[in-house]
């Protein structure tokens, strides 16, 4: 549905990865590679999916995870994907290159995180921070692994130039009147609402400041500026893009209250360790006291169950969502939360675990590296 209602360049935008997309398939494949234990004869007439996320309740093991340009998926996409997770019960994190200012994020009501870009200017940074502290921002994410922008080749061919479609892109635009009717007109181009004076003036439309945003990215990034954030936030801060036990000791040390296991949904660097695979080694590095989240591939409720079994504590899911809020707006990423909470309540009923909170390694364990069928003589035998 949302292939159908977007303009191609903004779908290839929503689905593509780096390079050769090695990352993306692999994050899916393995979680398709786990397998679910079950234990029978449970009593599982209520299955209960509250779990606690820094000492809070939350619905459901899940995070809307941080994505941006919504607003070129549907009009103010970021404020419908806030209200879908205040009515779901579960927290959104809004992307510092949100088109919408986070203050109208936090209107919402919504358990509100943001998720920020450590700028060359670290005092426009600093201006994003006081912003979010006044706002009542629960938490901090800091994005570790786009300090150099990937590869995406699927989505940069569809430009002539920097943020210029190319003739074909276009045509197909003018195609989809649905769309421009409701992201286009009468609003135009969407605007990075959050980035205030870190734009030149008039810069911030998406068209505009998409070079200038690049150019931004500091590569010299380092863990000072996790210590230098703890100084400075007094809520909780996570760090996003951890991959490896140690990078995980090294974020627990400089004062963060959590980490998000992820490699950008496979955007950045393409063959990249698979989060899912990394998770338990993650969570025996910083113990049961940390936070710990894990991202990247998860498309069905059983995605989070397996998440929580491997020791995370909730999973973010940024895809998910999208396809509901590209498909119908603010009832669709509504829709896409309910799928999912109806295939974790399913999952637990049938893995005979009544509760999320026991979710653990007991419940999964990997598959047979080799199939118990094998093709013989064009047949399937039995190996």
């Amino acid at each position: 549905m949302a292939a159908r209602r977007l303009p191609n360049f903004c779908f290839e935008y929503l689905e593509g990865g780096a390079d050769d997309e090695l990352t993306l398939a692999h994050n899916r494949r393995a979680f398709d590679e786990l397998l679910l234990l079950p234990r029978t004869l449970v009593n599982v007439s209520r299955c209960e999916l509250a779990v606690s996320l820094f000492g809070e309740p939350i619905a459901m093991p899940a995070v809307i995870a941080p994505t941006g340009f919504n607003g070129l998926l549907t009009h103010e996409g970021d404020r419908l994907l806030a209200e879908a997770a205040r009515a779901a019960g579960i927290p959104f994190c809004q992307s510092m290159v949100s088109t919408l200012a986070l203050e109208e994020i936090a209107a919402t009501g919504v358990r509100h995180w943001m998720q920020i870009y450590p700028f060359k200017d670290r005092a426009n940074l600093d201006a994003v921070l006081r912003r979010a502290e006044r706002a009542g921002v629960e938490a901090i994410v800091l994005t570790t692994d786009a300090a150099v922008f990937g590869n995406r080749e699927w989505d940069r061919r569809n430009y002539r130039a920097p943020m210029k479609l190319s003739a074909r892109n276009l045509i197909d635009v003018a195609l989809h009147p649905r769309w421009v009717a409701d992201v286009l007109v009468p609003h135009g181009v969407p605007r990075f609402r959050n980035l205030g004076d870190a734009l030149p003036p008039g810069q911030d439309s998406a068209r505009n400041a998409a070079t200038f945003l690049a150019a931004q990215m500091d590569p010299s990034l380092t863990w000072d500026e996790v210590r230098r954030l703890r100084r400075q936030w007094p809520r909780k801060l996570l760090v996003k893009g951890v991959l490896l036990a140690e990078d995980a000791l090294r974020a627990q040390a400089a004062g963060a209250d959590g980490v998000i296991v992820s490699n950008h949904g496979g955007r950045q660097l393409d063959t990249a360790p698979v989060p899912i695979a990394q998770l338990a080694a993650v969570r025996a590095a910083v113990g049961a006291e940390m936070t710990v989240i894990v991202d990247s591939g998860l498309r069905r409720g059983s995605d989070f169950v397996k998440a929580r079994a491997l020791g995370a504590d909730a999973a973010m899911s940024g895809r998910a969502t999208l396809y509901g809020l590209a498909a119908a707006g603010g009832p669709g990423a509504g829709r896409a939360l309910e799928i999912l909470r109806a295939e974790m309540a399913r999952t637990l009923g049938l893995i005979g675990c009544p509760q999320m909170a026991a979710v653990d390694a007991r419940f999964v364990g990997a598959a047979e590296r080799e199939p118990w069928l094998a093709r013989e003589h064009g047949k399937f035998v039995t190996t």
